[in-house]
Formats: C-alpha cells, sequence, structure tokens
C-alpha cells in the first residue's frame, strides 16, 4: 500500500510558515478559535505535523494571523496603487474603501476569534512589519501623497489634511443597523464643507 499524503512543498521556513497563515487566516475567520490545526493542514495541502514543525502550538498560529492581519502593508499597498492623475474626490474615496475593507478584514477575525472563546494576542512586537503608532504614521503618510498633486491649492498641508480626513472617515463605528454617509458623501463633505 502507498503513502497518498502529499509532502510540503520544498520551501524555506519562512515561506512555509507564510503559505500556512494565507490558509488559516479564511478558516479562522469563519471558525474563529474553534479552528482545528488539521482543518488548516487540509486547507494548506499539508499533513498536520508540517503545521506543528512550522509553528509551536495552535496558539502561536493564531498570533501569526493576527500579526498578518493586523499588517498595514496590504492596505499601503493598495494606495500607493492610487493613481494621482484622477480627481483628488476619486483619489479619497478610493483610499477610504480601501482603509474600511482593512478594518472590516480584521473585524471579522477578532469578531470571530470573541465569539469563540478568544484567542491570543499577538505579543509586543509579533505584528509583520509595525506595531498601532507606526501603523497609523505609515498610513497617514500614504493618505498625505493622495493630497500631494493639489498641495498648492490646499488650506493645510497634505499630513494634517491626510490626519483630519482619517478621523472624519473612521471616527466611530455606527451602531448596527444604522447607517451613514456614503464615502462618496463624505469626501465630498470634506473637500467643500457643510454648506450648500
Amino acid at each position: 500500500m502507498t503513502d497518498t499524503r502529499k509532502r510540503a512543498p520544498g520551501m524555506s521556513p519562512g515561506e512555509r510558515r507564510k503559505m500556512i497563515v494565507d490558509a488559516a487566516l479564511p478558516l479562522i475567520a469563519e471558525h474563529g478559535a474553534a479552528v482545528t490545526t488539521a482543518s488548516i493542514a487540509r486547507a494548506a495541502g499539508i499533513g498536520e505535523a508540517t503545521v506543528f514543525r512550522a509553528f509551536a502550538d495552535k496558539d502561536e498560529l493564531v498570533r501569526a494571523c493576527l500579526a498578518r492581519a493586523f499588517s498595514p502593508e496590504h492596505v499601503l499597498a493598495e494606495i500607493a496603487a492610487i493613481p494621482l492623475d484622477q480627481p483628488l474626490a476619486d483619489r479619497l474615496a478610493e483610499a477610504a474603501d480601501c482603509m474600511r475593507a482593512y478594518l472590516e478584514r480584521m473585524g471579522v477575525l477578532i469578531g470571530a476569534l470573541q465569539a469563540t472563546g478568544g484567542g491570543p494576542r499577538p505579543e509586543p512586537g509579533e505584528r509583520d512589519g509595525a506595531g498601532r503608532e507606526e501603523s497609523v504614521r505609515r498610513t497617514i503618510e500614504a493618505l498625505a501623497g493622495l493630497f500631494e498633486p493639489e498641495r498648492e491649492q490646499l488650506r493645510l498641508p497634505p499630513e494634517q489634511l491626510a490626519e483630519l480626513f482619517t478621523r472624519l472617515s473612521f471616527a466611530r463605528p455606527l451602531p448596527s443597523g444604522v447607517s451613514g454617509p456614503d464615502i462618496a458623501t463624505v469626501v465630498d463633505v470634506f473637500l467643500n464643507g457643510a454648506r450648500k
């Protein structure tokens, strides 16, 4: 009888960890802390033992998933890809959509973990690339770049406008069932004021 299990493809330990995290993230979002390492291994197309060669235990794997989810790298790349030849309002609306999607992804993951008994929190320095303050600073810098082409026409420096825009757009989540203005309205009021 032959062994039909797949061997993990030849990759570095870092690549293997990344591949396992990629497979685990959607499962954690769906099942929270109840996800099993066996189901993660199946999703990754590897044996469960390979999971435990890459991570000491399930908590370490879940922390790595949280660190990836909290990392700003993906949203920063999306903001950097916004064409600067678009009108400013369109640039800001696109950036706000990117940031809202990022926050929603984090919220789904955290919500799933909390609904199933919690899970480990990332340890200090465990986030991919940045702590909270560093993440916010880098996001403000990326957003400021969207204002840069209009610098001479702006009342405030791009960095201050980027911070204000972030605060206005994501200040406080609305209660469940309450809808707020769409992002186009927020951008319009931000750029043109509240007066008719």
